[in-house]
């Protein structure tokens, strides 16, 4: 099974911005949609944004226009720009299969604040 590390994440002011990174553990390219999930305090994990292999890509309404997420099958890994970051953006960033996420990593915590 695939493991997934993702990193990237700390504080930054509402405004600014942060480049998340998913490293998997084996190949991607079988994977035919990765996603980004994360999970605000107190709050259920929620997928926020992911592509397919093709790299068609798909955002919820809060993150559209500021959140950009693109894949490298031959470096099996994903990345999320998030830019104009908004202190409800706060989370801890997981990556994984979309649908039926396998098990989860540790993610990766981003704090928006000033």
């Amino acid at each position: 099974q695939v493991q997934f590390v993702e990193s990237g994440g700390g504080l930054v002011q509402p405004g600014g911005s942060l480049r998340l990174s998913c490293a998997a553990s084996g190949s991607i390219t079988d994977i035919f949609v990765m996603g980004w999930y994360r999970q605000a305090p107190g709050k259920q994990r929620e997928l926020v944004t992911f592509i397919n292999t093709r790299g068609a890509t798909s955002y919820v309404d809060s993150v559209k226009g500021r959140f950009t997420i693109s894949r490298d099958n031959t470096k099996n890994t994903v990345w999320l720009q998030m830019d104009f970051l908004k202190p409800e953006d706060t989370a801890v960033y997981y990556c994984n299969k979309v649908p039926n996420p396998q098990s989860w990593g540790q993610g990766t915590q981003v704090t928006v604040s000033s």
